[in-house]
């Protein structure tokens, strides 16, 4: 082990060991631990521990000292927690992909409710009754979609094809399969791994391979597209839809239908007639949505995206739903909906909302929004805007699209809140 050259040598050296109880989990997935420091005069100094489990007792070895924190990797487990299992993946802590195979399924969607709870209360300073999280019904073998990546071939040879390591460094780790994809793309991964060494000479530069999971005409059956300009399709409820392999699309279908029910329920809990989808891609939401409202408009910044919406629309029978490419910035200017009979619902990239976007938003004021987030610490800042503007949260329902690691699908239901707003306009 190399020590680092600009290592901060307080308040631990460098490589230090030392034996500490685990409390609880960050956000980022790694373990907790807090110790007081007396030669430093330091009260609940937090070291993150990666792979632990809350209730644990670890030795841990110290790479870093932050501001605030230090960073350690996990020597050895003094004392296992009875919810620890085995990772079924060789890779596990070498590959930057999973947090939690160490942990026990259940295990891992009680922490991803507490996740949310904490974020609430730390970051917008709210304590609410977060819904406990709905699991996927796979916790393995789910991922519809795989990008291995490799660098640019060396003396004609490709060298490792896969994901980024753990621990950082140029080189990918080389996967030969990966337990949270889907089998059939499994099955696929050696032989396209074969094809890419044997046409090593044809990259020119650092590649990405593409494996998804796409339904036969059918619908019965899965294949595995390597195709990026490919169209696939995938079967959400009773709804058909068709993009191209390379376009976003939640990864997950095992648990799509009860998620895109889930936020229909809450966009009509008012029974309100108009729909926006500020964020639609290729139609998701919106189309799944599409039956409970008189009309619907889906809002893409992609043109790609927004064809399909419009294709999908032609294809599910669907006639109450017009789609725009247009920056989400924008959307409020062509919108003719009345805002006391809308619901507004907003599924943005991991980044969250743009100030614009949010300003525009809460301009228009829609009597609903339904708040989707793939990153629940960019949700929370996004709400603190939301809640300084009038609005309150009626439900808090996280789900677990991404078994092992620590990331998750949270749906937040806003209203307008009516006192609030009489109080404005007074």
């Amino acid at each position: 082990m190399r020590p680092q050259k600009k290592f901060k040598p307080t308040p631990f050296p460098q490589f230090h060991e030392l034996e500490l109880t685990i409390e609880s989990l960050s956000n980022q997935g790694d373990g907790v631990a807090r110790v007081d420091v007396r030669n430093e005069r330091l009260t609940n100094w937090v070291i993150f521990v990666p792979f632990t489990i809350p209730g644990e007792t670890v030795r841990a070895r110290i790479i870093s000292n932050k501001k605030n924190c230090s960073l350690a990797e996990l020597v050895e487990i003094i004392t296992p927690s009875e919810r620890r299992v085995e990772p079924k993946c060789s890779l596990f802590q070498s590959c930057g992909g999973c947090q939690y195979q160490h942990m026990d399924y259940d295990l891992q969607v009680e922490w991803k409710t507490k996740q949310v709870t904490e974020l609430l209360k730390y970051m917008i300073s709210t304590e609410y009754q977060v819904n406990p999280t709905i699991a996927s019904p796979q916790p393995y073998n789910y991922r519809s979609k795989l990008t291995p990546n490799f660098r640019k071939p060396y003396n004609g040879k490709i060298s490792n094809i896969g994901f980024v390591s753990r621990q950082g460094g140029r080189e990918y780790l080389d996967i030969t399969t990966c337990p949270i994809a889907m089998e059939e793309i499994n099955l696929a991964l050696p032989e396209e791994r074969k094809k890419t060494h044997s046409l090593a000479k044809q990259y020119k530069k650092d590649s990405t391979l593409l494996l998804r999971g796409s339904l036969n005409s059918a619908g019965a059956e899965r294949r595995v597209e390597t195709d990026p300009e490919a169209v696939i399709s995938e079967q959400v409820g009773e709804l058909t839809f068709k993009f191209l392999a390379k376009e976003f699309f939640q990864n997950n279908p095992y648990i799509l239908p009860a998620f895109t029910d889930y936020a229909a329920k809450q966009a009509t809990h008012s029974e309100n007639t108009f729909l926006i989808d500020a964020y639609c891609g290729s139609g998701l939401f919106a189309l799944s949505l599409a039956k409970h409202f008189k009309k619907v408009a889906g809002i893409e910044v992609s043109e790609t995206s927004t064809n399909w919406a419009r294709q999908n629309t032609k294809l599910n029978g669907i006639d109450n739903a017009e789609f725009t490419a247009s920056s989400a910035e924008a959307i409020f200017k062509t919108i003719d909906f009345p805002a006391k009979e809308t619901t507004v619902l907003i599924d943005p990239p991991r980044a969250g909302c743009s100030e614009e976007f949010l300003e525009q938003l809460i301009k228009y004021g829609p009597e609903t929004c339904v708040y989707i987030s793939c990153e629940p610490a960019t949700q929370m800042r996004d709400l603190k805007l939301f809640q300084d503007s009038g609005y309150k949260i009626q439900d808090i329902q996280p789900f677990d699209l991404f078994p092992q690691t620590r990331h998750l699908e949270c749906i937040v239901t806003l209203v307008r809140d009516e006192i609030y707003t009489t109080r404005v306009r007074t």
